[in-house]
């Protein structure tokens, strides 16, 4: 069967179902307000209803290839270097922190479009834009090297 429609509705239906079981264990009301499972509850349990839905419509109606979806040619390339450099990243992060990863990837990906000191100054650019947003506006701590970036 290459019905893509199918194998979507199929991993919804499981990734929902999964969230539904999961918000079973968290509260679902407390004494004055809806509790933590209460939303995940109702959305991961229509999501799993309209995964139904799409599976039975893709089966009948909609059916379509995997051929009608995947891009040809310098497309396919494009895809082909943005998971291989999110992959790359996620290997690389815990050992040369955040910000070296981060130019790594962006780096990977803007080369393909731009001339090769292009890419390293926009990479290095939103890198830094992304670090000290998160890094210090939000307060928030990112994966860092022994030298602290």
């Amino acid at each position: 069967m290459k019905n893509v429609g199918v194998y979507i509705g199929i991993f919804m239906l499981i990734f929902s179902g999964s969230i539904f079981w999961q918000s079973l264990s968290l509260e679902y009301y407390r004494a004055s307000a809806p509790g933590p499972g209460f939303l995940s509850l109702w959305l991961s349990g229509i999501l799993f209803i309209l995964s139904l839905i799409h599976i039975i419509i893709s089966v009948k109606k909609d059916i379509i290839l995997f051929s009608d979806i995947l891009p040809k040619g310098k497309g396919l390339g494009n895809v082909v270097a943005l998971l291989l450099s999110l992959i790359l990243f996620l290997i690389i992060i815990p050992y040369i922190g955040f910000t070296i990863a981060s130019i790594v990837m962006l780096f990977i990906l803007f080369k393909r479009g731009y001339k090769w000191y292009w890419s390293l100054g926009l990479s290095t650019f939103v890198t830094l834009v992304v670090f000290v947003v998160f890094n210090t506006l939000l307060q928030v701590p990112l994966p860092v090297n022994n030298f602290g970036f």
